[in-house]
């Protein structure tokens, strides 16, 4: 007798899938790299500040009130060419309130000495736009020799 080959019928079909898995190990891999050099990158970057030649203000403009910060760390405001005793940043801060009530389009404009630190004029800012709701504070600047 003679014996008929079992013909076997494969019962699978063909996977039309994508084998995402070793995409995921080279994601997880990249994300490492990159999850220890980005600190390494920013914390050398040099920044050199470019100079401008500022424009005066206009002679016709009312003035200012300006905001000045000497070298020892006093506050005093001034209303264009007068200029009041040392203050509080606290006694500042209202005068400019009571001041921008009388006044709310009047400019303010911070007047810090070279050698004063950045943190006391960004406080100062900081407060001005906070407490007294300024929205714009301009820098004066010394020209260009």
């Amino acid at each position: 007798m003679s014996q008929q080959p079992i013909i076997r019928r494969n019962k699978r079909k063909p996977v039309c899938e994508i084998n995402v898995v070793p995409y995921i190990d080279v994601m997880f891999v990249l994300l490492v790299i990159f999850m220890i050099t980005a600190p390494l990158i920013t914390a050398g970057v040099k920044v050199d500040l470019p100079q401008v030649n500022a424009e005066p203000m206009s002679a016709d403009a009312e003035p200012p009130l300006i905001a000045s910060i000497d070298a020892s760390g006093n506050y005093y405001l001034s209303v264009g060419d007068t200029s009041d005793e040392t203050l509080e940043l606290h006694e500042l801060i209202e005068l400019v309130i009571a001041h921008r009530q009388l006044n709310p389009q009047a400019q303010i404009m911070i007047n810090g000495d070279g050698s004063v630190s950045y943190n006391k004029v960004v406080q100062l800012m900081n407060l001005l736009q906070t407490q007294a709701g300024v929205e714009s504070v301009g820098l004066m600047t010394e020209p260009e020799n």
